[in-house]
């Protein structure tokens, strides 16, 4: 069964190369097709025609941009959470979105500060997943810089409240005994 597939797909590839013919019209304009025409002559394919493309390697001029993105004002916006908004989430998680107008077209890198502290490493785009935060009072601020690590806009201070519920559930009322 096996020996019949095989020689069938053999047929089948045989019979799925078609012939390309080529020709011009009163226009002299150049037509291809796989059907023939008055005129049309077959174009013999190189067995392996592959396409190939070199492009040169990307030259990453980050100075460059650096000068670009600091000869501009850019502001940072906090998106989400909103100002002395209360997060609630018991596992202490919770997402920062943050934006920076006017939009840049080149790279560039942000930051979050949690209390003044900086959270995880430089990211490209302004969404931070922030896990195991301890309930409170918190300070958001999210910093824009370039490749080179220096900073060229900040947000302002966002103050926002996480709060978890009583990890200990309440005493159980004892019955008074007379």
């Amino acid at each position: 069964m096996r020996t019949f597939t095989l020689i069938g797909l053999l047929l089948l590839s045989t019979l799925a190369q078609a012939t390309v013919y080529k020709w011009v019209d009163k226009d002299g304009k150049v037509h291809y097709s796989d059907e023939p025409h008055p005129n049309a002559e077959v174009v013999e394919l190189k067995e392996k025609t592959l396409n190939q493309i070199a492009l040169p390697p990307a030259q990453l001029d980050s100075s460059a941009n650096d000068q670009v993105i600091e000869n501009m004002a850019y502001q940072v916006n906090i998106t989400s959470p909103e100002e002395e908004a209360t997060v609630r989430d018991n596992n202490g998680d919770f997402e920062v979105i943050a934006t920076v107008t006017p939009e840049i077209k080149g790279r560039y890198l942000m930051a979050l500060k949690l209390d003044g502290q900086v959270i995880g490493q430089p990211q490209v785009g302004g969404i931070f997943k922030l896990t195991n935060i301890d309930r409170g009072e918190h300070t958001l601020v999210v910093d824009a810089m370039t490749q080179s690590g220096k900073v060229f806009a900040s947000s302002s201070p966002r103050k926002i409240f996480l709060h978890q519920a009583a990890m200990t559930p309440p005493p159980k009322k004892q019955p008074k005994s007379n």
